[in-house]
């Protein structure tokens, strides 16, 4: 920790948690909301923008300030950037971007994909739009909401033999303070053969993502294609990623 840095947090502990220091301290970590907000596919529900989206985070930011123990030798992006990510779930999560109707939808799309997987041992949209029964249209449409529905992916959990696996336990942390680069090295090879059973277009996806760190974004920069776009390849990738770990394990 630097020495401008750790003076702060020493004002702010021997103040009491509050007063002066506190308020330098979110301010200097606020760069950190945007870092969060960039490294999850996220596409503002309808009366929402990015600036709402960074405004959550400040939640996070300001609750991890409050609870962090610089005494426990942890780094402090380390504790606060779960708490930030957090906090923008939590906040989206109160919009109910799904209705019940787009629940089915989603799941019918999920289970389509890993029928037509344990059946042809690949992926096509005409043969998943004709497992689903819809027309081209409601198809892209319902992609279009599955792309939404992930901004969870992190976190979310595949059942696998030993236990569960969740996307985020695969990438190795580098970051100041993780005790290790990789905690289960089987799982990470599950997903790893998984990934190369995806389409080139969507296991470059999320190698981009999740495992070189650019924004959508910068993605859709080397994709050539928009930024939403980029988020509806993201949703799907991850469903084919979901079906094919059912489908071995």
């Amino acid at each position: 920790m630097k020495p401008e840095e750790q003076q702060l947090w020493d004002g702010f502990i021997s103040a009491g948690r509050t007063g002066k220091c506190r308020d330098e301290l979110i301010t200097r970590y606020l760069p950190l909301i945007k870092y969060v907000a960039g490294r999850m596919a996220i596409t503002p529900p309808a009366g929402l923008d990015y600036e709402d989206i960074l405004s959550f985070g400040v939640f996070g930011l300001i609750d991890a300030v409050d609870r962090f123990e610089p005494s426990k030798g942890f780094v402090f992006q380390t504790f606060a950037i779960p708490r930030i990510r957090g906090s923008i779930l939590d906040e989206l999560r109160k919009y109910d971007w799904y209705s019940r109707t787009g629940r089915e939808k989603v799941q019918k799309l999920n289970r389509a994909m890993e029928k037509v997987f344990q059946a042809e041992g690949k992926f096509t949209d005409d043969a998943i739009r004709k497992e689903m029964g819809v027309s081209d249209e409601e198809y892209y449409e319902i992609q279009e909401l599955a792309s939404r529905g992930y901004i969870t992916s992190l976190d979310d959990v595949t059942p696998l033999d030993d236990g569960e696996v969740s996307l985020e336990s695969t990438i190795a942390d580098d970051r100041e303070g993780a005790p290790e680069r990789l905690v289960y090295e089987s799982e990470l090879q599950e997903v790893a053969d998984a990934l190369r059973e995806l389409p080139e277009r969507e296991c470059q996806m999320l190698s981009l993502y999740y495992y070189e760190g650019l924004t959508l974004k910068e993605i859709g920069k080397v994709l050539g294609v928009s930024e939403s776009r980029v988020s509806q390849i993201h949703g799907k990738a991850l469903s084919m990623l979901k079906a094919i770990l059912k489908s071995k394990y």
